[in-house]
């Protein structure tokens, strides 16, 4: 259907630069910008003033499971397909769980990790899909993984526990890029270099939410900092 307005593509980029010095998260759903966030139990949210370039820091509470997910959405990827991209670091990757990309299902009060890594086992959450990197300490060895799931499953063609990357390292930068055309093909990529890409994993018609979600493995608090998150889809005319 062609375009009946000037602007086909949504997007949002955030940098942080008007983050908040300091901002108690809560169960509530709330946002910087154009992106959403929530946490299951308190943390904090501060902004690095004394980096340049836009850095939030957020901290989660203390108990096991407690967790924080930075979202926009939902896109549809039949609407010209959907990318997002972020940069971040942990801390300290021993006391917690990345997950950055796309995922179907998202719960905006109590978000679950859409991919979780135990030992040397994938668990997929949710009944819908996903296409994302994640990284779990409860994981044999420290490696970032991507992941395509679909139904509470690994999806077709996927690796079913995931497909290995770099070891993840402490307080350093990565960048993580998650792709879904719009024929279904699926596409991760970590620090500019391609992971995985599968096609035909997940119906284009889904809606997709971009996330990026820490959690907490231990009762200790996890600390991740971003330093921009970014996505982009088409606009469906058809609404």
């Amino acid at each position: 259907m062609s375009n009946i307005g000037s602007f086909g593509r949504v997007r949002v980029f955030e940098d942080f630069l008007g983050a908040p010095e300091a901002t108690a998260m809560t169960t509530i759903a709330a946002s910087i910008g154009g992106v959403a966030y929530v946490s299951v139990n308190e943390g904090t949210m501060t902004a690095l003033v004394d980096e340049p370039g836009g850095i939030v820091r957020v901290t989660t509470d203390t108990a096991d499971n407690d967790n924080f997910a930075m979202y926009a959405g939902p896109f549809k990827p039949s609407d010209g397909g959907v990318v997002m991209e972020a940069r971040f670091k942990m801390a300290d990757i021993t006391t917690g769980a990345i997950y950055c990309g796309f995922t179907e299902t998202l719960d905006a009060t109590t978000p679950v990790m859409p991919a979780e890594f135990d030992t040397v086992t994938m668990t997929y959450g949710g009944a819908g899909s996903m296409v994302g990197l994640q990284f779990d300490s409860d994981g044999t060895t420290d490696l970032f993984r991507a992941v395509f799931g679909d139904g509470g499953a690994a999806a077709s063609k996927a690796d079913a526990n995931g497909t290995a990357s770099v070891a993840a390292v402490n307080d350093e930068f990565d960048v993580v890029r998650a792709e879904i055309s719009t024929d279904g093909r699926c596409s991760v990529y970590h620090d500019g270099k391609l992971i995985k890409q599968i096609d035909t994993v997940l119906t284009t018609t889904d809606l997709q939410f971009a996330v990026l979600m820490i959690e907490n493995r231990s009762g200790a608090a996890s600390v991740l900092e971003v330093d921009y998150f970014y996505a982009e889809g088409g606009r469906d005319w058809t609404v």
